[in-house]
């Protein structure tokens, strides 16, 4: 096989060589050499031991128990700055289903590949002999037949680690290959075994299922699989739960379609990931059967629910949040003529105008989802033109021409309750009317307001910060109920 390899790893290989030591590709570089893909990672296995690979780099590092030695390289490339150099090994039980009891090195490099996950990750290429490749397991002709499949016996396989179950399914979805039907068979049988597996782990094998175009596919396949169940089981509860007269598939469709629309436009994993549980909420609150069935809230319970899932899966707080945020305002209603200027301007203090493309974004991929023809009708587009028109109105506190220093300075009190107060009825007021954003104007407000008593100026600053867009109080209102969302 011709070897298109970087410099980096042939001037390994080299020096290596001249030791009188063996030197292969492993892993998923193999692999997609083999499919003429690009490789993401270039690992090299050896039988030099880990003191031997050190003396011949200098520049390395050897911190772990497992004969991996990093070796620094002067590429300007991330992927090739640290190169992966691992003593030929074999290993013995694994009674943490994650981390071998014993790591003993081995002599050669079949020995080395018997320990592997799949067939298609179980291929070396001898970077001293031109290119030939190692293949005991026939991976080559599972890579042939698209198939995945556990190097030896799958239950063995997968009790030695517990995410390789997750693991076959992520290969299945992004290489569009199928898992072979007995390791498929004993994935399911110990599919309760991921439940063992760190929540980190199972996180990282999603992110990587979720970010494959295969992503929709994927999520079906760990629920015929029984994984699911121990990832995100509140997914499940869309199951066959039939929605009203509006939408012509299930929940568990409807988000699935929602994902698959957000895959085929290459969103980042946060739409993916809200596009996924927008509607989480529905099963929770769903009130009657039939065309008539209703919804009511779904938004707000999908977002609790979307927090406990990001937070049990580990997620970092900002991409937890902000797919929250998505869910929690996915259900927001505009329609031409019915939303005032002053209806959008409370829209954007309310979402986040930094928001307000990922929102649109999360509205495509629920329409497409519901079997709709078109992703942003003019309804949308319409939208975006209010949006533009006032985006530079005020909308937050920080854009008002006073702040609460001034309140402060001009009625001669000290910080307090009653500066939020009035600071709050007056971004009410200056969302109603813009024009009033102006230092002069406001000034002379701040000292209306300061001859409230408190329980007057706490009373409107209550209604100041629960004043609602008038599209949820009223035409939204009677909207949700019409459509039983």
């Amino acid at each position: 096989m011709k070897l298109n390899v970087p410099k980096e790893t042939e001037i390994i290989a080299r020096t290596l060589s001249k030791k009188g030591f063996q030197a292969y590709l492993v892993g998923g570089c193999v692999r997609d050499l083999v499919l003429d893909k690009d490789p993401k990672d270039w690992d090299i296995a050896t039988d030099a031991t880990p003191e031997q690979i050190q003396e011949l780099f200098e520049d390395s590092v050897y911190e772990n128990e497992f004969g991996t030695v990093g070796v620094k390289t002067d590429s300007e490339d991330p992927a090739l700055k640290v190169l992966e150099v691992t003593t030929f090994r074999k290993e013995g039980g694994y009674s943490d289903k994650r981390h071998p009891d014993e790591v003993k090195f081995a002599k050669t490099i079949e020995e080395d590949l018997t320990r592997r996950d799949f067939t298609i990750n179980a291929m070396a290429l001898d970077l001293v002999k031109a290119g030939e490749l190692v293949d005991p397991h026939k991976g080559q002709d599972d890579l042939d037949s698209k198939l995945v499949r556990t190097v030896g016996r799958p239950d063995e396989r997968f009790g030695e680690d517990a995410l390789r179950l997750m693991r076959a399914v992520r290969f299945a979805v992004e290489l569009e290959f199928e898992v072979e039907e007995n390791t498929a068979g004993a994935v399911a049988k110990l599919s309760d075994s991921l439940k063992d597996i760190a929540m980190e782990r199972a996180q990282d094998e999603l992110k990587k299922i979720i970010m494959s175009d295969g992503a929709a596919r994927g999520v079906q396949m760990l629920e015929d699989l029984g994984l699911l169940k121990h990832i995100i089981p509140e997914l499940r509860e869309g199951i066959g739960c039939e929605q009203n007269l509006h939408h012509i598939y299930t929940v568990w469709e409807h988000n699935l379609r929602a994902l698959d629309y957000a895959v085929s436009k290459g969103y980042s994993l946060e739409i993916r990931l809200a596009a996924m549980l927008h509607d989480v909420g529905k099963p929770k609150t769903k009130r009657g059967e039939g065309k008539n069935s209703t919804f009511y809230g779904h938004e707000v319970v999908g977002a609790r629910i979307t927090k406990s899932i990001m937070n049990r899966l580990r997620f970092s707080g900002d991409v937890a949040d902000n797919v929250v945020h998505l869910v929690r305002y996915h259900l927001f209603y505009y329609n031409v003529g019915e939303v005032s200027e002053a209806g959008v301007r409370r829209f954007l203090a309310r979402v986040g105008p930094e928001n307000i493309d990922d929102l649109i974004k999360i509205r495509e991929a629920d329409r497409i989802g519901s079997g709709v023809p078109k992703a942003k009708p003019y309804k949308i587009r319409h939208l975006l033109f209010m949006i533009d028109k006032v985006k530079r109105d005020p909308i937050s506190p920080k854009m008002l021409k006073v702040s609460g220093d001034d309140i402060i300075k001009i009625l001669g009190t000290a910080p307090g309750p009653r500066v939020g107060w009035i600071l709050s009825a007056l971004m009410d007021e200056v969302l109603e009317e813009p024009k009033k954003n102006t230092k002069k104007g406001l000034g002379i407000r701040i000292e209306e307001l300061g001859k409230m008593s408190d329980e007057e100026l706490q009373e409107l600053g209550k209604q100041g910060k629960e004043k609602i867009d008038e599209a949820e109080k009223g035409v939204e209102g009677d909207i949700k109920k019409k459509h039983g969302v």
